[in-house]
């Protein structure tokens, strides 16, 4: 299995359920606990309504899906969800099966990119410290982040478009001390 076989495209309200339905079966407890911070054997309904109310501005998700028999099969997907003015949260989710391969890293340079096409002009999130695959994958993808300890999750900034490419001294120190 490799990315060359997997499509991205964005999702919407109409496709989102079963995308969403399909990826959330085939995390494990452990993929499901870093996704949602917490134990989640089954979506909730509430949840499951959130991820799948996408309006395509304040609300946009792209899914990686692969070719299968059955037509395409959905393998990850990263959502935005608008916070403040020009800043969106990132959320991400692989199935266990095509986690390490590259998935996560299309998906979050795709969502990324519809960000800054919507608008955005940073993202955020919150990784929990033990999710070290998700932390390089932000780390690689977004060397211009800044990180810090909220508690029991790290938060990630991302500044995109224009601000992504300003570096002040500030920048610099607070990327060689997260080193």
């Amino acid at each position: 299995m490799s990315p060359a076989a997997v499509h991205v495209r964005p999702l919407d309200r109409w496709t989102a359920g079963h995308a969403v339905d399909t990826v959330f079966a085939q995390l494990s407890p452990r993929s499901r606990y870093l996704r949602f911070h917490s134990a989640v054997p089954r979506l909730p309904g509430p949840v499951r309504a959130a991820l799948v109310d996408l309006d395509g501005r304040s609300r946009a998700a792209v899914v990686a899906e692969t070719c299968g028999p059955g037509g395409p099969a959905p393998v990850g997907i990263a959502r935005i969800a608008r916070t403040d003015p020009g800043t969106a949260e990132i959320a991400v989710a692989v199935v266990d099966d095509w986690q390490r391969q590259g998935i996560g890293r299309l998906l979050v340079s795709a969502v990324a990119t519809l960000a800054e096409e919507l608008g955005y002009t940073a993202l955020r999130g919150g990784v929990l410290p033990e999710n070290v695959a998700m932390l390089g994958l932000a780390r690689s993808v977004f060397p211009p982040a800044t990180r810090h300890f909220d508690g029991d999750v790290i938060q990630l900034a991302v500044p995109l478009g224009a601000a992504a490419w300003t570096v002040t001294d500030e920048d610099v120190l607070a990327d060689l001390v997260s080193r």
